[in-house]
């Protein structure tokens, strides 16, 4: 049995690391909040552009777009959002698992990462690193977003890139998140989900406009496959609306990944927590039987003591 001391020592230690895992808890449920107003914020405007691009896709005849169209010869690129911390349970490691068994050809892929742990893994598993762009998974904005978006397309439309995947941790609430592989580059109506090519949540008489692009269409979609009436040429417009539609997929990708890094780390800390009061305990009950076999045998060499004066 171990000694009084090293019980003690070792139940002072869990003890401390209880408190930091309970302060981690607490900055976790704070950012959690915070992440999770940003996400509630940004769904409605995601989900209906991204039924908003259904649509037209349904009604478009366009088979020549650049964006409808792989390149080929050219690399898969993977952008991979994980983060830059550990202490989040499997955050981290389900996204890498994720891309490893997506069958992408490690000679032809790179990837694009934004968090230093999903790079460590993917490095381990024979991806080659692209780019790391840790730094901006800290606290992104749309601006980072749209320099992504605007470096991609340039490489997309040289021909240097065959197509664009973005994987992510989606956050469905607290104790679900989904790591999720998205393609963005090129568009097909495969890529979309049946529920979504479902016209009735969108307005009947639908009209964009691009600001000092000058390039704006209506239309009225009031059956499946109806044309589109484009006042601009279909490519220009579809050549504007793809790019800002990546980055609206790649900001709100950002923040379903945010939101489920701080998920993940307030579960995990809480499960520490937990585990370290158990641990406590059993300490508690070997120090305190410590204590008394110590008592026991002092009590016994005192009597044998006794009857050996008599």
């Amino acid at each position: 049995m171990a000694s009084m001391r090293s019980i003690k020592r070792r139940k002072e230690s869990v003890q401390s690391t209880q408190q930091i895992t309970k302060a981690m808890k607490l900055v976790a449920t704070v950012k959690l909040q915070k992440a999770r107003a940003r996400v509630e914020a940004n769904t409605p405007y995601f989900e209906m552009l991204y039924k908003v691009m259904c649509s037209i896709l349904t009604k478009t005849l366009i088979s020549t777009n650049p964006f409808l169209n792989e390149n080929e010869g050219g690399k898969t690129v993977v952008i991979v959002m994980s983060s830059n911390r550990g202490l989040a349970g499997g955050f981290n490691s389900n996204i890498v698992k994720l891309v490893d068994s997506a069958g992408f050809d490690k000679d032809k892929t790179e990837i694009y990462g934004l968090g230093r742990k999903g790079i460590e893994g993917l490095r381990r598993k024979g991806f080659n690193i692209g780019k790391d762009d840790s730094d901006v998974i800290n606290d992104p904005i749309y601006d980072d977003c749209i320099a992504i978006t605007k470096e991609l397309v340039e490489a997309y439309l040289a021909g240097e890139i065959k197509d664009i995947y973005v994987a992510y941790t989606d956050f469905q609430n607290t104790v679900t998140h989904v790591p999720t592989l998205r393609k963005i580059i090129p568009i097909s109506m495969e890529d979309f989900p049946e529920d979504m090519l479902d016209e009735s949540d969108v307005d009947k008489s639908l009209t964009m406009n691009y600001g000092s692009t000058g390039l704006n269409w209506s239309t009225e979609l009031a059956a499946f496959g109806t044309r589109i009436n484009f006042d601009s040429p279909e490519e220009d417009i579809l050549s504007q609306l793809i790019p800002k539609y990546m980055t609206n997929i790649i900001y709100g990708a950002f923040l379903e990944s945010i939101a489920s890094e701080n998920a993940a780390r307030m579960q995990a800390m809480d499960s520490a927590t937990e585990n370290a009061d158990d641990m406590i305990s059993r300490l508690s009950l070997q120090y305190n039987r410590a204590r008394q076999g110590n008592i026991t045998q002092e009590l016994t060499e005192i009597v044998a003591g006794a009857e050996a004066l008599t």
